[in-house]
């Protein structure tokens, strides 16, 4: 009996120990469909750290391209276990439904909502040595010199490309699309005079203005930021163009309800901590929460809002 229980024993610590190694993977992810450094990148980067204060290690993985298909496609493949999280964000949840002819996802069927996690005001940011230095003089320019202002984006369905080419349509001019793979690079473009105008945010632009190394045109919001009180609206220039970038995360459809529950509840309470407040002012973004129910709701309507304003730009399954 002593030499089967001392057996008994060995045998479960030996099990303890190969279970550890399993224990020790589980560290939860969040994919992020932009370069690393941005400013979608950051504000993610300071919850995943956040989390893992908390005690949910968190890491951030970085999958760029294809205007977040590959990232969303990626997360909505892989295990419903709460061990994977997608960022979402205008495009990958509700624009690309309409622009693309083909997805690898259905953000409605393969996504259960988590929690709505911010929003950021868009800024029309141009090249320091420009031939503008106003909205008005960029459309003065722009229709003198069709298809001459080359316009950066991280990707066809991204806010960043939309919200120009709805500036094209509504002031009636031209501009040439060049794709780049994060905000990073993008802002390198208009440092190096690879491009013309970006629309960007506050987040990496406010340094660079600041400095008169870029120069920060116009306001996509309803108003003036409280950290660029000289620029515009593009209200107030004469365009009604209002376009944000806003970020949620999301799990694999499958996740269960009560694994969706506890991450809403964790990043609520990093959301709602005054010390995260400085920090993603900080970043120029603006804290969001709420619960699953609420992110589903305001996807569905992001999607009701923005379909036939693509559709009407003759965008709808141009991609």
């Amino acid at each position: 009996m002593h030499f089967k229980r001392l057996f008994a024993i060995a045998l479960c610590a030996g099990a303890a120990l190969a279970a550890a190694p399993a224990l020790a993977q589980n560290v939860t992810k969040i994919v992020v469909p932009f370069n690393a450094g941005g400013a979608t990148d950051s504000y993610v980067r300071l919850i995943a750290a956040e989390m893992s204060k908390l005690g949910v290690q968190t890491i951030v993985e970085n999958k760029p391209g294809g205007s977040g298909l590959i990232a969303a496609g990626y997360v909505a493949r892989s295990a419903p276990d709460g061990l994977t999280l997608f960022m979402g964000s205008n495009s990958t949840m509700a624009n690309n439904v309409v622009l693309f002819q083909k997805m690898p996802y259905d953000p409605f069927k393969d996504f259960a909502p988590v929690s709505h996690i911010g929003y950021q005001p868009s800024l029309l940011i141009a090249r320091a040595n420009a031939p503008f230095s106003s909205l008005k003089e960029m459309v003065a320019y722009a229709k003198a010199n069709p298809d001459r202002i080359n316009r950066a984006s991280v990707g066809a369905g991204n806010i960043t490309n939309l919200a120009g080419v709805i500036v094209d349509r509504t002031a009636g001019i031209r501009t040439t699309h060049v794709p780049y793979t994060g905000d990073t690079v993008a802002v390198q473009g208009l440092l190096s005079d690879q491009v013309d105008t970006y629309v960007g945010s506050l987040t990496l632009a406010l340094p660079l203005h600041q400095a008169g190394k870029l120069r920060v045109l116009g306001v996509f919001d309803h108003k003036r930021l409280e950290q660029l009180p000289d620029v515009p609206t593009f209200k107030e220039s004469g365009w009604d163009i209002e376009v944000n970038a806003w970020y949620c995360l999301v799990a694999p459809a499958a996740t269960p309800p009560e694994t969706i529950t506890r991450l809403n509840r964790l990043v609520n309470q990093i959301l709602e901590s005054k010390e995260f407040a400085e920090r993603a002012k900080a970043l120029g973004v603006e804290r969001r929460g709420g619960s699953p129910q609420d992110l589903g709701r305001f996807i569905r309507a992001e999607y009701d809002r923005w379909a036939p304003i693509l559709t009407e730009l003759g965008l709808a399954k141009s991609l």
